[in-house]
């Protein structure tokens, strides 16, 4: 039966999250998924193995884990036979069950996925000429309730545990074939035409799907590690880039402690709006973020912090709101970026996009105060790709339908 039970919510009181590192599964098995080689040797003391023993055979399997990416300890092949039904029996490497898949005209992908107690969150890989980013989520639902946001509309349930944040990256490697071929077993015969990693589709990560990072700031900073780990995914801190609505407190922590580039959802330049639609502004406003900001460990003109601000019609749009923001992102003295988003329209949303006019006038007025000042591409408006609308679009379908599109797109590919 699923965990349905509900973390503090809304209002400008912060979340308590869930003190939760693993899942528990109904087999009584535990997903290794999620934890560095030291809880990993615990647990197989824990389970049995003399010290010496855990910390050799945690150190093997963190590397087939996260740097071959297998799914099943048989694969293990530097690992005694006997050995591999004594792991089986006790662990699991697990990934997110997927729901439902969709695939866009414009190469976009999105997952719907669940986990083992049964939660569904999403998670959307863009590719570009240069680079693929995936968009990974940090919770199942959202407690901030920003009024342009679909995932805003939900209800928060629960942080989602390292092992299902990084767990989103492993899939989507799945996915695109991005583990490195080859045995470990005889690495004298491996040749280089046998170890390779198909290409590197996946070059980026980004923090900005469902949830507020810094509002699990450990399964985060868990997750995050392992990416960045020299012998796990290996991904630099350089392309992962963390997106936070503003939680203040939390904003210097994360500079330090993790060490990733910092977006903020900004979307608006006075108290009245941003209080509309970005809440938690009550409680910390702009000003307050924006120092946050100048004050964010490693912030350098090489490293800019990017600000998003999604395109709302006749709310957020005017030359005059264009001017503000450079004033108020001079004032600060911020190596900044801005990302124009127009608004990606979900069933029931309170705003309408601005026109592309609008944006484009928008855009040359930080341009030319010395911001640059992109307008991103609309990606997979033909799947929902707005964050939330998959899920709320499959739980109004029945089984049966998502198994019979599941069929025919396989058919398809």
């Amino acid at each position: 039966m699923a965990d349905t039970d509900l973390m503090s919510i809304p209002g400008q009181i912060d979340p308590v999250p869930v003190a939760r590192d693993i899942t528990p599964r109904e087999d009584g098995r535990v997903d290794l998924i999620g934890l560095p080689r030291k809880r990993i040797a615990e647990l197989f003391g824990e389970a049995g193995l003399d010290a010496k023993q855990a910390k050799l055979r945690a150190k093997q399997v963190f590397h087939w884990l996260y740097h071959r990416g297998v799914t099943d300890f048989e694969a293990m092949t530097d690992i005694a036979k006997t050995m591999r039904p004594w792991l089986t029996e006790r662990f699991v490497i697990g990934r997110p069950d997927v729901v439902e898949a969709q695939h866009s005209s414009d190469g976009t992908r999105k997952w719907l996925l669940r986990t083992a107690d049964g939660h569904d969150f999403e998670m959307v890989f863009i590719p570009d000429a240069d680079r693929g980013t995936l968009c990974v989520s940090s919770q199942v639902g959202c407690t901030l309730n920003c009024r342009f946001c679909h995932t805003g509309t939900m209800r928060l349930v629960r942080n989602l545990t390292p092992g299902e944040i990084v767990g989103q990256v492993m899939l989507a490697r799945d996915t695109l074939g991005e583990w490195p071929k080859g045995r470990m077993d005889m690495p004298d015969e491996e040749t280089e035409s046998e170890y390779t990693a198909d290409g590197r589709l996946l070059t980026n990560i980004v923090m900005m799907g469902m949830g507020e990072p810094l509002y699990n700031f450990d399964n985060v900073k868990g997750a995050l590690q392992l990416v960045m780990d020299g012998d796990g995914l290996a991904l630099s801190k350089r392309r992962i880039t963390l997106s936070t609505s503003g939680v203040v407190p939390a904003m210097e922590r994360c500079g330090e402690e993790i060490g990733v580039n910092l977006a903020v959802s900004l979307h608006a330049v006075t108290k009245d709006v941003r209080d509309e639609i970005v809440p938690i502004n009550k409680k910390y406003g702009i000003e307050e973020l924006l120092q946050a900001c100048a004050d964010y460990p490693g912030a350098s003109n090489a490293r800019r912090i990017t600000f998003e601000y999604v395109m709302l019609k006749d709310k957020n749009d005017s030359d005059e709101d264009a001017r503000e923001l450079v004033r108020l992102l001079k004032a600060f003295k911020l190596p900044a970026k801005v990302n124009l988003i127009p608004f990606n329209p979900w069933p029931g949303a309170p705003y309408e996009c601005s026109t592309p006019e609008r944006i484009r006038s928008f855009s040359n007025i930080v341009f030319e105060g010395g911001i640059s000042a992109p307008v991103r591409t609309p990606r997979g408006r033909d799947i929902d790709a707005a964050c939330g609308q998959l899920k709320t679009a499959a739980q109004k379908k029945s089984r049966a339908e998502r198994d019979r599109e599941a069929a025919a797109a396989e058919a398809k590919d």
